[in-house]
């Protein structure tokens, strides 16, 4: 019988890993968890509240620089891996984690699949990016989400016998995950008590091309004040703690604290987060995991990048890229305000974890 070892280390990883984990319950695997994520709230509440089984392994890696946390990973992996003898490793993304989980297993000569395949944002700035591109060229399967990050495979050169176009598992989560949701009481209550049953906008910032840099963040905030100055809603801000810690020491927080329509919030549960998604009436963030969600749920999103590895939401206009400066932002908050939300989400129908069990298991071809 195949063995299957997954690893995962951070809340998008987990979502996007849950029906991969559904479709191999009764089968022979084992669940690796770095601990990337080191935030109750952020991570490990979620394998409770989607009925996830817990982890055979936690690492415990938690914070650190990016070489530092990587090498830890490799080392504890590489133990795992050497007990466990796996015929498949699966990682999802373009995290620390997934670098690592690809590198030990490719020096051991395990197979490897390579979840969400193919996403390019072209800016090597982008740790993640580094993280995307690596992993694709040590894996044996890359099963991308798109013809479009399936044509960016092939571009690099990877042959097309290895590439297998199965949609977004996000997919299957969201519609999965939304459900129990919305039928969940104590969940609705959280919604009507953080919201007021008002129109709100949903906010996130983390990434670290935003909020290490003074004069980005700086713009930011000024950006965020004046969407609610212009527009009079509440903006939800489920505020990250690396992000709180830069507005602290940038002197900027006092600058959000003092608007009475900006509600900064712990970071929440999984399907809390989703609710609040699905309700709002536009979501601004830099999450690459967002622009998706909120395209499958019919949300219109502001980017607060230069770029994305998600050109496909940019294509069905449910999203757009407005940067930093406060006059862009504005004037694609107005856009996309504006907008029909009647796009066709371009990420699958809710299959992708049964898709890629199969292959791995049966090594079939789609």
């Amino acid at each position: 019988m195949v063995k299957v070892g997954v690893i995962l280390g951070t809340r998008p990883e987990i979502i996007k890993m849950s029906p991969i984990i559904r479709e191999l319950k009764n089968k022979n695997f084992f669940l690796i968890h770095t601990n990337q994520h080191y935030s109750k709230n952020m991570d490990k509440v979620f394998f409770k509240e989607l009925n996830l089984p817990k982890p055979d392994y936690n690492l415990n890696i938690g914070s650190g620089s990016h070489g530092g946390q990587t090498g830890k990973m490799l080392i504890e992996i590489e133990k795992v891996l050497l007990k466990e003898k796996p015929d498949f490793i699966l990682v999802q993304g373009d995290t620390n984690t997934v670098l690592a989980g690809a590198l030990a297993a490719s020096k051991l000569c395990i197979k490897i699949g390579h979840i969400e395949a193919g996403l390019r944002s072209f800016d090597r700035k982008m740790p993640e990016e580094t993280n995307r591109v690596l992993t694709d060229h040590i894996s044996e399967f890359l099963f991308a989400p798109t013809e479009i990050a399936a044509k960016n495979i092939l571009n690099e050169g990877i042959s097309n016998e290895k590439i297998h176009i199965v949609g977004n598992s996000v997919v299957d989560a969201t519609i999965q995950n939304l459900e129990i949701a919305e039928n969940n009481e104590n969940i609705c209550k959280f919604l009507s008590k953080i919201t007021g049953n008002k129109k709100y906008f949903l906010l996130t910032l983390h990434r670290a091309e935003n909020t290490d840099n003074f004069e980005i963040l700086s713009d930011l905030v000024t950006s965020i004040n004046k969407l609610s100055e212009n527009y009079g809603k509440n903006i939800i801000f489920p505020i990250h703690p690396r992000t709180y810690k830069k507005l602290s020491e940038f002197n900027l927080i006092d600058k959000i604290k003092s608007n009475s329509l900006i509600k900064i919030i712990e970071p929440v549960g999984y399907l809390e987060f989703l609710i609040l998604e699905k309700n709002a009436e536009l979501i601004v963030t830099d999450s690459g995991g967002l622009q998706e969600e909120a395209c499958i749920l019919n949300v219109p999103c502001v980017t607060l990048r230069e770029n994305t590895e998600r050109p496909e939401t940019i294509h069905v206009n449910s999203n757009i890229l407005a940067g930093s400066d406060p006059k862009n932002i504005l004037n694609s908050v107005e856009k996309m305000l504006k907008s029909d939300r009647s796009w066709n989400n371009p990420f699958g129908c809710g299959n992708s974890g049964k898709l890629i069990v199969d292959i791995v298991l049966g090594e079939k071809k789609y």
